[in-house]
């Protein structure tokens, strides 16, 4: 199932939380060979796990981490303006445009559960009144964001082949949630529950909240 966690939230879910950020070390550090940092306890963690981000986090039916993405409001400190301006001609600050990051996904874990995180993107593109996501991406996402049916607008782009990193844009379009919905075996009415159940009717409190 999907989750929607708020980081000063995680500690209400400990197993959850353990098994992101080591997945995430799993992923960047080992299997990419990112330059990122691993704590002492085995977690990958960066200066914007500490701005209180939404998480997105499809949890197992052993209730441990199967894949996330990370959600922060342009409005305050994000990486694309911080570490990748140049890629789009200067820094993008709006209330209507999240930067979405640590697109992780748990060893094992198949096709739709990127596609159940896409979904999960969409309800919160949907509930909070997001028009766009922006975020950096590297070559290999580009055939998982075809496949599941989300690719973004590519705003700029550094180096070539496997070693190309891109900024990109992505919008809200219904026909493309309910796609996204078919591949990750998820009915649009359940993830809709999912985000509800979460937030009930208090996004725009959340909203401002975060910005």
């Amino acid at each position: 199932m999907l989750r929607y966690i708020y980081a000063d939230q995680l500690t209400n879910f400990p197993t959850l939380a353990d098994t992101m950020f080591r997945d995430r070390a799993d992923q960047f550090a080992s299997r990419l060979g990112w330059d990122v940092n691993v704590d002492a306890r085995g977690y990958e963690r960066d200066e914007y796990d500490d701005l209180n981000p939404l998480y997105v986090i499809w949890e197992t039916p052993e209730g441990r981490h199967g894949g996330s993405m990370r959600f922060l409001p342009t409005t305050g400190p994000v990486m694309v303006n911080d570490h990748f301006s140049h890629l789009t001609s200067g820094a993008i600050t709006s209330p209507l445009i999240w930067e979405c990051t640590r697109f992780c996904m748990a060893r094992g874990q198949g096709p739709n559960v990127a596609a159940a995180l896409m979904l999960g993107g969409g309800e919160i593109m949907n509930g909070f009144g997001v028009r766009h996501f922006v975020g950096v991406f590297d070559a290999r996402m580009v055939r998982i964001y075809s496949r599941v049916g989300s690719s973004p607008e590519v705003l700029g782009t550094q180096g070539e082949g496997r070693d190309a990193i891109s900024v990109g844009l992505w919008e809200f379009d219904p026909d493309d949630q309910h796609k996204v919905a078919a591949r990750a075996g998820i009915d649009p009415a359940l993830s809709r529950m999912w985000f509800e159940r979460a937030f009930g009717g208090d996004y725009p409190a959340k909203l401002a909240a975060s910005a």
